[in-house]
């Protein structure tokens, strides 16, 4: 099982002018190195929670539909699966329509579920597009995550000369905010 983004995020959750004020910048000239340090920033919170904090395609291939039946999305929150691509042994593709699966809303992870369990002799691949965020611009995603975003943009701005192992790990307060955002099994 592999996943990779297929289409970025457009926008960050943070602009650079509330990165700004943050760090009580008052020139613009530091903008450039501070939309490199949010998109860190951002990416780093996304891989410590497991989350897409902007709208973002993402695609998921499996060698196979697993026999349970239901296909796990680890990113959340999933708005909604765009596409499910099956794939025969010679190479051909299937385009699956919306009917032929569902997507499972409420839990983390979210599922997919086809309507029926592909046979594994007819398929050998699959390929499943998904768009995962909580909206397209900044104003959805919760508070403590833009927060978090801003207090590690501080961190790597204040340590961009070099850091040491005791800076490189993430800030205390920056776990603390995402401790609840972060995706565990029992």
């Amino acid at each position: 099982m592999t996943m990779f983004l297929v289409t970025p995020p457009v926008l960050e959750p943070v602009t650079i002018a509330d990165a700004r004020a943050f760090l009580r910048i008052s020139t613009e000239s530091e903008d450039e190195i501070l939309h490199r340090i949010i998109k860190t920033a951002r990416e780093l919170v996304e891989a410590e929670t497991g989350l897409a904090l902007i709208d973002q395609t993402w695609r998921l291939r499996v060698d196979r539909w697993p026999r349970s039946g239901r296909l796990a999305l680890f990113k959340y929150p999933v708005k909604a699966v765009t596409a499910v691509v099956a794939y025969r042994p010679d190479g051909s593709a299937i385009s699956m329509e919306p009917e032929e699966f569902m997507l499972q809303h409420g839990r983390r992870p979210q599922r997919v579920y086809m309507a029926q369990y592909p046979d594994a002799q007819t398929f050998c691949g699959l390929e499943v597009d998904f768009i995962a965020g909580f909206g397209e611009t900044g104003v959805e995603v919760p508070d403590a995550l833009k927060q978090a975003i801003l207090t590690l943009t501080a961190h790597l701005y204040e340590n961009r000369a070099g850091l040491d192992q005791r800076q490189a790990d993430l800030p205390p307060m920056v776990g603390q905010m995402v401790d609840s955002w972060r995706r565990v099994s029992l």
